[in-house]
């Protein structure tokens, strides 16, 4: 894992600490201490151990990654509206017979958690009456992390190095990030210039819709491709026991991005609760148009399209994504299952399809337990080869 701070990140941490003696100012200015705000401040750590397994059909070794993720996170107290921040974590691999995509192993399938440790975020905070500004390394999370998410489910977060301002004020929010630098899953610094507009509007406490726009330009000749614009809304609805979900967004090239073309995508759930079970049946689109597919660079992939990630790039072709959800509680293990069926936007070409099952189980507020399975079978692509997947995850926070 690269563990270097890129230069701008480093300005940013920089600008930060240079700010600090005039947020933190002395008492007779502001009427507050600075001890009164360190004395406020939190500290957490976070360990994350986990076993995954990967049996994939073309790759004769099975992967078998062992990882422990450490994590520390420190936080001030409130000085004249400022605070600041720093997170690190340590990522170690105790069995490493797995492809991190920076080890060299590649004699095993994929299982994208490099060791190493990384600066997870570092940034100030200025907050009051609604709006907060923030600069420096941070989480971005827009709405369910479909189009610009923090991937979460790996163990070396993605993060990101810019501005971010919101507000909030009653039932209407507005969030806009501009970023100069992603650090990826595998600690790489992706360099551009991004645009992240959100803006969500609450009817009621059952109905909230939300619109969005994306710029995204990338520096490296070799990432151009996902150079685009996307524009969208999405809705979220309650009827009680019956919920509705909808999205729709338009995406087009943006920068250098080599190739004109202008893709859609499409995303309607509806579920109903049944008491001890809820089920939800949903169809995703993800269009294609000159031979790309509308693509999501950003997003939290693993959420969506199956956990064997064999859709993280989206075919040329574009996809299609019929799923059904089915949901519950036995004491106190939640548990969940999901099929997918795969199909292109053109050319009519099954992908496949997929089984998800999930079991959690949350021993105290400290203690918790994952386990986790997935079952790809091929369709007509000889490169989505029959794959099979399983977590085991122990997580603890103090």
């Amino acid at each position: 894992m690269n563990t270097a701070v890129n230069k701008f990140t480093l300005s940013l941490i920089t600008t930060a600490i240079l700010m600090a003696p005039a947020a933190f100012a002395s008492e007779t200015e502001h009427g507050n201490s600075i001890t009164e705000a360190l004395s406020d401040s939190t500290v957490k750590v976070e360990l994350r151990a986990r076993y995954e397994g990967v049996d994939q059909d073309g790759i004769d070794k099975d992967a078998s990654a062992a990882t422990l993720k450490s994590r520390i996170t420190v936080k001030t107290g409130s000085y004249s509206n400022f605070s600041m921040a720093i997170e690190v974590d340590k990522v170690d691999a105790l069995v490493d017979n797995y492809n991190s995509k920076t080890n060299g192993n590649t004699e095993y399938p994929v299982v994208t958690d490099p060791q190493g440790t990384d600066v997870n975020q570092a940034y100030i905070k200025y907050e009051n009456n609604g709006f907060s500004a923030v600069v420096g390394r941070q989480r971005v999370l827009h709405n369910n992390q479909r189009f610009v998410g923090g991937v979460g489910w790996r163990q070396n977060e993605q993060t990101y190095d810019g501005v971010r301002a919101q507000y909030k004020a009653d039932a209407f929010s507005v969030d806009y990030s501009y970023i100069q630098n992603i650090n990826d899953i595998t600690a790489n610094n992706v360099k551009g210039d991004f645009h992240l507009a959100n803006g969500i509007y609450k009817i009621n406490k059952s109905h909230k819709v939300s619109a969005f726009a994306y710029l995204l330009d990338y520096d490296a000749i070799e990432q151009a491709q996902n150079s685009s614009s996307i524009v969208g809304a999405l809705y979220n609805g309650n009827f009680g026991k019956f919920l509705v979900n909808a999205s729709l967004a338009s995406q087009s090239d943006n920068g250098d991005n080599p190739t004109s073309y202008s893709a859609m995508y499409i995303n309607a759930e509806a579920g109903y609760n049944f008491g001890p079970v809820t089920l939800l049946a949903g169809y995703e689109l993800l269009g294609s148009d000159n031979g790309v597919g509308f693509n999501t660079p950003l997003a939290t992939k693993h959420k969506f399209n199956g956990w064997t990630d064999k859709f993280l790039g989206t075919p040329g072709e574009g996809l299609q994504d019929v799923y059904i959800t089915a949901k519950g509680k036995v004491s106190e293990v939640k548990w969940a299952a999901t099929y997918h069926d795969f199909s292109s936007d053109v050319e009519s070409i099954d992908f496949g399809s997929e089984l998800n099952l999930v079991a959690t189980y949350q021993v105290n507020k400290n203690y918790g337990v994952l386990v986790k399975a997935a079952n790809y079978s091929d369709g007509d692509v000889a490169a989505k080869t029959d794959t099979n997947k399983i977590w085991v995850q122990l997580t603890a926070k103090f």
